[in-house]
Formats: structure tokens, C-alpha cells, sequence
């Protein structure tokens, strides 16, 4: 199993074989996890939030707040409606204790 020693400043080299293993170049962030049981592990911090650019497409035109409380509205009414469906007892009975 391959190891590495700390530096005088804290520092470690990953060893060769790990860096291969898990495509880890020079500048790559690498985060590390306290497992809780006196063990760390690590893995490569991939991707950025600049990634995720794009991903949502661009609308042609800007909601109004009506539109948008009347989705908000539709979205919590599915919700409920939804919770009803999977348990009519337990629904039933909040709405007469109300």
C-alpha cells in the first residue's frame, strides 16, 4: 500500500500510483474527510460551478410575479394532492382537527 510522509510545513506528495489511479494533475484540489474512527480519506475535488454553466436553458422572457405565485401555488397544491394520494388517512384526519 503506498504511503507518504509529512513535511516539516504539513505538506504530503500523493504517491505516483494514486495520482494515476485517480487522474490527480499538479494544481488539482484534493478534499479530505475525517471518517471518525481515526481515519481520513480523501478524493479529488472535480468539476466547477462555472461547469454547470448552460446546463438550465435560458427563458425568452421573464416571468411576472403572478406567474411565478401561481406556480409556487400549482407546485405546493401537486404536493398536497400527492400526499393524499400516497396516505388518505393521515390527511383526512389534519384536515378535521384543524
Amino acid at each position: 500500500m503506498p504511503s507518504a510522509k509529512v513535511t516539516s510545513k504539513g505538506q504530503i506528495t500523493i504517491p505516483a500510483e494514486i495520482r494515476k489511479a485517480f487522474n490527480i494533475s499538479a494544481g488539482d484540489e484534493v478534499m479530505f474527510f475525517d471518517m471518525g474512527d481515526g481515519r481520513v480519506a480523501f478524493r479529488p475535488r472535480t468539476g466547477s460551478i462555472r461547469d454547470l454553466k448552460g446546463i438550465v436553458p435560458k427563458l425568452n422572457y421573464v416571468p411576472t410575479l403572478e406567474e411565478l405565485d401561481e406556480g409556487i401555488e400549482a407546485a405546493v397544491e401537486e404536493e398536497y394532492l400527492d400526499s393524499v394520494r400516497r396516505d388518505p388517512a393521515a390527511d383526512a384526519s389534519k384536515g378535521e382537527a384543524a
